[in-house]
């Protein structure tokens, strides 16, 4: 690992409004726009062109241990928030060997 950081918003905002020439203010609102529309859209799924696209998807119920006691429970069906990477982003970040 480089300990490197994840770019923060305030960084994301500044590297978008040097390299397009528009107001931070401006490419922060872009981005919020981008947010708001995702979670309206998630339930129809939410694409990002080259990056992945944002589903909810319903997990059947199933039976789990609960790793204290070892007690066999029962974990009810739910809705999840997945986060489908594109096969381009993930050539471009971790190309097959």
């Amino acid at each position: 690992m480089s300990g490197k950081k994840p770019m923060t918003k305030a960084q994301i905002v500044t590297a978008l409004a040097d390299k397009t020439g528009l107001t931070k203010k401006d490419v922060a609102a872009v981005l919020e726009e981008i947010k708001e529309i995702a979670y309206r859209e998630a339930k129809t799924g939410f694409t990002l062109p080259g990056l992945g696209k944002l589903v909810v998807v319903n997990r059947k119920a199933r039976t789990g241990r609960n790793p204290a006691t070892g007690e066999t429970i029962k974990i009810p069906a739910k809705k999840v928030l997945k986060f489908r990477i594109a096969k381009a982003a993930k050539d471009a970040i971790a190309p097959k060997k």
